[in-house]
């Protein structure tokens, strides 16, 4: 498994990222932490990789090769979440890299409303009460993503992400504006299209693996 580091530029964040498995993404205080806790989400991942048909190549656990070290942002030093650009995110993509890449972001997204059709709508609370109920999430996924689309020129009305029909609309136009800019060699305004591509991938699992470790309903959390 290729697996790039984004190193926050204070050093107290590193990003370990899986380039070929947009979403497959974890933070850590050391290179050798980030690694550690990437391999850990592997299996957590799996149910994607078989979604988008892809499972064989995550029967066994990966060998990591690291190919690259990059320059990171505040944000990935205050977040733990990779907000910079490796190499391989400014590579143009094979018309079938592209199309496998896809295919697993529309996995990330059928992974996502499954774990949202089966965890409690009230959440377990953070040590102080925070955090978001389920619905609260929700509407933060959808939020973020009519802002993202709006880079590739995919306006999204408020009430057509309210429904299964909408949503899919709005993936499809997603995808399809993706595909687009592919073909143009354009960016989603500054953003290359395999960033954009592994970063709503990121987002909507990370939300997802949220859902299902702070689930109430019985077994869950």
């Amino acid at each position: 498994m290729r697996v790039t580091l984004e190193i926050g530029p204070k050093g107290k964040k590193v990003v370990a990222v899986a380039p070929d498995w947009p979403g497959l993404a974890r933070g850590a205080k050391t290179e050798e932490a980030a690694v550690e806790r990437l391999l850990a989400y592997v299996p957590r991942y799996a149910p994607v990789a078989k979604l988008a048909g892809l499972e064989s190549a995550l029967a066994t656990v990966p060998v990591v090769e690291v190919v690259e070290r990059y320059p990171g942002t505040g944000s990935t030093d205050f977040w733990g979440i990779s907000f910079a650009f490796s190499s391989i995110d400014r590579q143009v993509l094979s018309d079938e890299a592209l199309e496998r890449q896809l295919r697993l972001l529309r996995a990330s997204w059928a992974f996502f409303d499954e774990v949202r059709g089966r965890v409690s709508a009230e959440l377990r609370r953070g040590p102080r009460g925070g955090g978001r109920d389920r619905d609260q999430i929700v509407r933060h996924i959808f939020a973020n993503e009519q802002d993202w689309a709006k880079g590739l020129g995919v306006i999204t009305p408020d009430e057509a992400m309210l429904t299964d029909e909408g949503m899919n609309a709005h993936r499809d136009a997603y995808g399809n504006a993706i595909r687009a800019f592919h073909a143009q060699g354009k960016m989603a305004r500054k953003w290359p299209l395999p960033y954009l591509i592994r970063h709503t991938a990121f987002h909507t699992l990370d939300h997802a693996w949220e859902m299902e470790d702070k689930d109430l309903t019985a077994g869950g959390g």
